[in-house]
């Protein structure tokens, strides 16, 4: 009787060293930041020590972050390219932002827990039945906090090119609920980029463990751009337009050839 054998590849010690040192380094500042941020919260004050946290934890995982411009810090629509859940910390480790998110985030052990923590904003985009009622609930979310993100591609690409953004949701900002300004983040992984980058069939666990078992740093630079006013425009689409133009002109300055 033929036997059929499973190659199962071997992982080599370092990975399992280097996992273990970062979540160490991830686990031991959440273990004392998180109780101190809770109480922060409970007393209803500004609290400083989520951004310290997502800041290590941003180090912990090898990036050496730069910043380029000046963002904008309250009354602020952060558009952003998104490559990787690597995104989420780095940007909010800057700015304290909270995030637009699709809701199957909200209901992934821990990473869910943190993001409901963060004031993550959770929509359905596969119900586009409801796109009315997410846009109500969003501009309600939007109201009450100082600072969103929207990763407006809804789903990652591998740093060279923009995909094509998502209209709907920037009928939020057309006109926006309170007065506030969109400004365009770009988030550039230079040569690191396709490494970084969570696209294809990785799962997110096989994503997860390809980050805390990298070794080495990457350096990423991270580009506010010119804000502009949303009220002043016409419609959503005329303001999507804009928020991408502005960063296709962008990445296309970072990677040397043209971004459409």
């Amino acid at each position: 009787m033929a036997t059929i054998s499973i190659a199962i590849p071997k992982v080599p010690l370092q990975a399992y060293f280097l996992f273990a040192i970062r979540v160490v380094w991830i686990a031991v500042p959440l273990a004392v930041l998180l109780p101190l941020h809770l109480v922060w919260h409970a007393l209803r004050l500004p609290s400083p020590w989520a951004m310290l946290f997502l800041r290590i934890a941003t180090r912990a995982l090898g990036a050496r972050v730069r910043v380029h411009g000046s963002p904008l810090r309250w009354d602020v629509f952060f558009v952003a390219n998104h490559l990787s859940w690597h995104d989420i910390p780095i940007l909010a480790g800057i700015t304290g932002t909270s995030f637009v998110a699709q809701d199957g985030v909200r209901d992934w052990p821990i990473i869910g827990w943190l993001a409901k923590l963060n004031r993550t904003i959770f929509i359905n985009r596969s119900e586009k039945q409801n796109v009315a009622q997410q846009v109500a609930e969003l501009r309600e979310a939007i109201a009450e906090n100082w600072s969103v993100t929207l990763f407006p591609e809804g789903t990652t690409s591998d740093g060279r090119g923009l995909l094509p953004f998502k209209q709907s949701l920037f009928a939020t900002l057309a006109p926006p609920p309170k007065p506030m300004m969109i400004q365009p983040v770009l988030l550039d992984f230079g040569a690191n980029a396709p490494d970084i980058a969570w696209v294809g069939e990785e799962t997110g666990w096989e994503s997860a463990w390809r980050a805390f078992t990298r070794p080495g740093t990457y350096d990423v630079d991270v580009h506010f751009l010119e804000p502009f006013d949303p009220g002043a425009l016409a419609d959503r689409k005329v303001v999507c337009a804009l928020a991408r133009t502005r960063l296709a002109e962008a990445l296309s300055a970072t990677l040397g050839y043209s971004v459409t």
